[in-house]
């Protein structure tokens, strides 16, 4: 399975999608992944959104906190992130860094007019904010040595299951488009994979083999993504007595992920080849759609509970997957006429439905509010109820995908309670900020013994005054992936590569109150 941070299996993506439940199943999950959102003030205290009020962020995090503006206001986050990652793969470690910049928040909060005290219900406001909820940028590279094999034995096995002739699987290429029904055609085209002779004839066929079978190989991944999964939300909020806040939203998401993967191997003292790669190019879009409702309460002046409902986004998605084979040549008797051949690119409609989600929280007030508060979050994430269906296929292979996909949603992923906490401290107009998160592990067992859970660790500077805000957070953690660029039936004969990231987020808030 794959996701924005642990992919495993990528390279194989090529091919119908039906019957590839564990890959659809990796792509609900990378795409409903959220980690922290909102604005610097919410960044830097945890990502807490439950009990708090007065933040453009409350439109989408609980929007009964729209109920608690008395002005209207517009603000805008630019983020920024910084990824260190270190690869660790057949014995070699391999560092690279990357910084990407993106807008994480923007939003407009139009408060009505304060209506009479004589009336219950004392203040409404309207919120319109745009928030990248789940970013997908992502980059790292390793390299090895490996001794037991090379991807091209993929290709191998592919044919050898196949079971066709040298003459059909050239039936599988076309020569005018320069394109191959599926990898192992791509190859045999490049005759990195070659036919025994089945008779005294020139007809060929399995067992395959390949050339410099023996000769080690030094195998280089490099891979890079970009994307994001953000929302638009207009959110509504009342205030009923300055104690209860009611708010409902509807939130209108985006998705957009694209990526790159470069493998590469080098056969060190071949006599045929020099080098050969699979290059895949992946590109996804889709629009969706949700509502949330939410309440704050407040039982006294210093202590409010907070409560919200987040319904699955439900989603329409289209993918392109995109794959070449290169090889280049050492042997100048290799009749190789193409140094690059194509697979035939598949595309897929399907619909994405993502976890519900449902927050509870409480926020209290020190010295009345003018010391500062403390907030807690529990954040529930139904990870076992995303679904993937889709409708290219008969009614019965619809079924058939949707049940498979779901069996490994079921066997793979768990439901679990993010934990949230954070504090501010204010002195004049300063704000001091800090929060953690604590994110478990939705993996029911783990891949390669790695634990996925994360840490969050943020603070923040904030200044206020009556015309103008100004925010500042950071957050950072770490994390543990795992990325397997092949596999074979004897798992010893294939490694996975070990990625250790640290991520660090920096985000600005600046607002102006009118």
């Amino acid at each position: 399975m794959k996701n924005s941070i642990c992919i495993v299996g990528l390279l194989l993506y090529a091919g119908t999608a039906f019957g590839q439940a564990d890959i659809y199943a990796g792509d609900a999950f990378r795409y409903s992944e959220v980690n922290q959102t909102g604005t610097a003030r919410m960044r830097g205290l945890g990502g807490n959104h439950a009990s708090l009020g007065g933040d453009a962020s409350s439109t989408f995090g609980n929007p009964a906190g729209l109920g608690f503006y008395n002005r209207s206001e517009i603000s805008l986050s630019p983020s920024f992130n910084l990824l260190n990652s270190q690869a660790t793969y057949l014995g070699n470690l391999t560092t690279n860094n990357t910084t990407k910049g993106n807008i994480s928040q923007f939003g407009v909060v139009l408060a009505g007019n304060k209506q009479n005290e004589n009336r219950r219900w004392r203040r409404t406001a309207l919120g319109i904010t745009y928030s990248r909820h789940v970013n997908l940028n992502n980059s790292f590279q390793f390299q090895g040595r490996n001794n037991r094999s090379s991807i091209v034995d993929t290709y191998i096995v592919d044919a050898n299951n196949r079971n066709l002739t040298g003459d059909q699987i050239n039936n599988a290429y076309n020569q005018n488009t320069n394109e191959a029904d599926f990898p192992s055609a791509a190859a045999y085209q490049l005759f990195l994979i070659n036919g025994s002779p089945t008779s005294n004839t020139a007809v060929t066929g399995p067992p395959y083999f390949r050339y410099d079978a023996t000769a080690p190989t030094q195998q280089l991944n490099t891979f890079e993504s970009s994307g994001s999964n953000s929302q638009w939300t207009i959110g509504y909020a009342g205030n009923l007595d300055d104690k209860l806040y009611i708010g409902a939203s509807l939130g209108i998401s985006r998705l957009r992920y694209d990526f790159e993967n470069v493998y590469k191997e080098t056969v060190i003292g071949g006599a045929v080849f020099d080098n050969y790669s699979q290059i895949d190019n992946f590109s996804v879009t889709g629009t969706g759609i949700n509502a949330s409702l939410g309440i704050i309460y407040k039982p006294d002046r210093n202590l409010q509970v907070g409560a919200s409902l987040t319904t699955p986004t439900f989603t329409s998605v289209k993918e392109s997957f995109e794959q070449s084979l290169r090889a280049v040549a050492r042997d100048p008797n290799l009749p190789l006429e193409k140094g690059e051949v194509f697979v035939t690119p598949n595309n897929f409609d399907y619909s994405l439905t993502t976890p519900f989600r449902a927050s509870g929280g409480l926020t209290y007030f020190l010295g009345s509010g003018k010391i500062g508060f403390i907030t807690a979050t529990a954040d529930y994430v139904g990870y076992s109820g995303m679904r993937v269906t889709t409708n290219v296929y008969d009614a019965q292979d619809n079924t058939a995908f949707k049940n498979d996909v779901k069996r490994e949603i079921q066997g793979t992923y768990q439901n679990v309670v993010n934990l949230r906490a954070g504090a501010e401290i204010r002195a004049g107009l300063l704000r001091i900020r800090g929060g953690v998160a604590y994110l478990p592990d939705a993996y029911k067992e783990r891949l390669n013994n790695i634990d996925r859970s994360r840490l969050l660790l943020s603070g923040g500077l904030g200044f206020r005054t009556d015309r103008f805000f100004l925010d500042g957070s950071v957050t950072y953690n770490t994390f543990k992936s795992a990325y397997t660029p092949y596999t074979l039936p004897n798992t010893s004969d294939y490694a996975s590569a070990q990625i250790d990231s640290k991520l660090t987020n920096i985000t600005l808030t600046a607002g102006v109150f009118f």
